[in-house]
């Protein structure tokens, strides 16, 4: 599986951004489809993660009510909308998949990750 991240930019604070990420290969093996980011200096963040048919999705505290994901398994993209943007969140973006169980953001963990995009970066400015 191939994963490719696109979307990144330059906002104000208060902005919204769209982050995009195609999948490509054995797309109908993937189950939890997300998005990480990473600041430097900082661990990397599991963002928010979505479910195979879209119906579940998991959101970090710090992002929750401002960010949404979702996935379109038919053109094998998953999105990640993101408004009421804060300096906090300026980061390099990633999104991810795995073929196993569904995965929640309070693992914060990125161990299971089997699939890694590019990053794309997300500057927000005050």
């Amino acid at each position: 599986v191939q994963l490719q991240a696109s979307g990144g930019g330059l906002v104000k604070t208060g902005g919204s951004l769209r982050l995009s990420c195609a999948a490509s290969g054995r797309t109908f093996s993937i189950i939890t489809m997300a998005w990480f980011r990473h600041a430097p200096g900082n661990k990397y963040e599991f963002v928010a993660s979505v479910s195979w048919n879209g119906t579940i999705t998991d959101y970090a505290d710090s992002v929750k009510g401002r960010f949404t994901i979702s996935r379109d398994n038919a053109k094998n993209m998953v999105y990640l909308q993101m408004n009421s943007l804060k300096p906090d969140d300026t980061a390099a973006y990633y999104c991810a998949a795995d073929s196993g169980p569904f995965r929640r953001t309070s693992e914060q963990s990125s161990d299971w990750v089997a699939y890694w995009g590019q990053g794309t970066q997300v500057t927000v400015s005050s």
